[in-house]
């Protein structure tokens, strides 16, 4: 077998892009982005160039700003109100400031310097500071190049306690809800009030379809005694609201204001605000679009109520990772799955994939220290194949194996990887991948979500897809990328591994980061994040489907992916 490599690379890539650096600012520093689309402007931008100052704060780390080549420069973004500022990163181009200072400023004339370096050495700089302003600057005086500067995103933490009653906590968990209005058909069944106030940011609340796509409309929480309100967050379905009004009551009947909003974006919002009540309600005005309105979390916080505690966050895992769990094949040829740790998911699968999955026939280890997936074209079709339960079709073309952990292990978190040659030629489609284990449990695709460590299509050879699925971002609009390594992936093994914790994932293939994704941008710019919960794993090698599309007369059978191994740390 091949030597284990060495723990915590990538895994501390993920802590220094998505988590502050000290232990102290941990307790305090939220992890939210601030900076996240908020106004931002620059000094200079590069002559001729696209790559302006709000390139910088779009949360896309394909796109920057570049500034003229001179000293010295800066970067400004404005937070929109004073805020209390503990952190920020700094993701570099290859034109990088070697001396900047970052600073503060209540009214952007006046700046407070509250972190100074000279020795900058580009790449991704996480920083924690102390400060309080409305604008935050990074401002350079050399360069390490003879170009200009340029920050493919500028990031900004603000602290979470900034102003909030101590003892904060979430107050309307699972408390009793009402709306103006709630959806119940195949578009979204059961979308009741409740579905908002659940933590569960894979279930929703929706007005109806037939009484409820008209303003106003509004949902409450009933927080079961007199509260303190200090924080609301809405996490919105693309159906979000532009203007609405956040009011508490003492008794359902009479509300007073305590925040305004008018021009609503959508996504995750988070509002701090003063209010006393026993009810909260957002009162919606205006809808960004011709259907109703839609929330998939409303979550108050505050003291007093009668808060119901929600479940418990896994923790993250540790530092040094530890192996939890692992699969090496070093079994005789011939030997089936372990039946403790896998089993077959027999049937046509998804996708209009074209092989019917065995009980295992196509699974077996070589001998060498690897479990064969073999995908086959039948020679006599239908021979291999029994009745489909869920097709009703007893024939079938091509066999293949799909193997899966749910029943047997599951996790939150940690880092999970595999040493795979994939199988090749056309119409082939192996995968390495993880979904919820809610998916068994009532929660549909892509609300559970889905995680693939690794995608390769036999009509695209030098590549390798590496993706997340959620319940607003799936199917073509999932959130991946893709490594090209300039030769058949199926002519080697290749390790494919995702690193994931409370606060994102970092995905690898053979040790080169090709993939980091961050949960609160995430929830500020895609939608809500659903990856704080059990997952399990599968293996599969797929014949056609709508992807990769059928084979043709170039494509050679059997095809066998092969597995290593497949590890899992915590």
């Amino acid at each position: 077998m091949r030597t284990p490599i060495r723990l915590g690379a990538a895994f501390a890539l993920l802590t220094a892009l998505v988590m502050p650096v000290t232990a102290v600012q941990a307790a305090e520093c939220g992890t939210a982005n601030a900076a996240l689309n908020a106004p931002a402007t620059a000094s200079s931008v590069e002559t001729g160039s696209p790559f302006t100052a709000a390139s910088a704060v779009d949360g896309n780390a394909g796109t920057r700003w570049s500034s003229a080549f001179s000293d010295p420069q800066w970067l400004r973004v404005d937070l929109g109100a004073s805020r209390e500022v503990c952190g920020a990163t700094l993701q570099w181009e290859a034109a990088y400031a070697t001396a900047f200072q970052l600073q503060v400023s209540a009214d952007g004339s006046t700046w407070t310097t509250v972190h100074q370096t000279t020795t900058g050495a580009g790449g991704t700089q996480n920083i924690t500071f102390t400060g309080t302003g409305r604008y935050v600057r990074v401002y350079t005086t050399a360069r390490a190049t003879q170009y200009g500067v340029s920050l493919w995103e500028f990031a900004v933490r603000t602290g979470t306690t900034g102003g909030n009653p101590p003892g904060e906590q979430l107050l309307s968990y699972n408390k009793p809800a009402s709306a103006s209005s709630f959806q119940d058909d195949g578009a979204c069944p059961g979308c009741t009030p409740a579905k908002a106030l659940d933590f569960n940011p894979a279930t929703r609340w929706a007005t109806n379809a037939t009484t409820g796509w008209v303003d106003p409309g509004w949902i409450s929480v009933d927080l079961g005694a007199t509260a303190q309100v200090s924080k609301v967050v809405l996490q919105w379905d693309p159906a979000f609201a532009t203007g609405f009004q956040i009011q508490t009551s003492t008794d359902n009947t009479s509300w007073t204001t305590i925040h305004t909003v008018t021009n609503g974006t959508g996504f995750k919002q988070t509002f701090t605000v003063s209010g006393t009540g026993r009810y909260v309600r957002v009162n919606l005005t205006k809808r960004s679009g011709q259907y109703g309105y839609s929330l998939w979390e409303f979550q108050v916080y505050g003291t007093g109520g009668s808060p119901t505690p929600p479940p418990a966050q896994a923790p993250d895992p540790g530092n040094p990772l530890r192996l939890v769990w692992s699969d090496e094949f070093n079994t005789p040829a011939g030997t089936r799955p372990d039946a403790a740790k896998w089993r077959p998911e027999i049937g046509t699968g998804q996708n209009a994939e074209l092989q019917y999955y065995t009980d295992n026939r196509n699974a077996f280890t070589d001998g060498a220290g690897n479990m064969v997936l073999e995908a086959r074209r039948e020679v006599t079709p239908g021979s291999a194949c029994p009745v489909d339960p869920v097709s009703g079709s007893g024939t079938c073309q091509y066999t293949s194996a799909r193997l899966i952990t749910e029943g047997k292990a599951s996790w939150t978190y940690g880092r999970i990887e595999a040493n795979v040659k994939v199988s090749g030629t056309k119409g082939l489609w192996p995968a390495f991948w993880m979904l919820g284990n809610d998916i068994f449990k009532g929660t549909p695709w892509p609300a559970s979500g889905e995680i693939d460590i690794m995608e390769h299509l036999g009509r695209e050879p030098n590549t390798a897809y590496q993706t997340i699925h959620g319940p607003a971002y799936f199917g073509g609009g999932g959130i991946g990328q893709v490594r090209d390594i300039g030769q058949d992936y199926a002519n080697a093994f290749h390790l494919f591994r995702v690193d994931w914790n409370s606060k994102g994932m970092v995905f690898s293939i053979d040790n080169v980061t090709v993939l980091t994704i961050d949960k609160a941008t995430v929830e500020a710019t895609r939608g809500p994040w659903v990856f704080d919960k059990p997952f399990f794993i599968l293996l599969n090698n797929a014949v056609g489907g709508d992807w990769p599309g059928p084979p043709d007369a170039t494509t050679v059978f059997p095809q066998r992916m092969l597995v290593d191994y497949v590890r899992v740390y915590q």
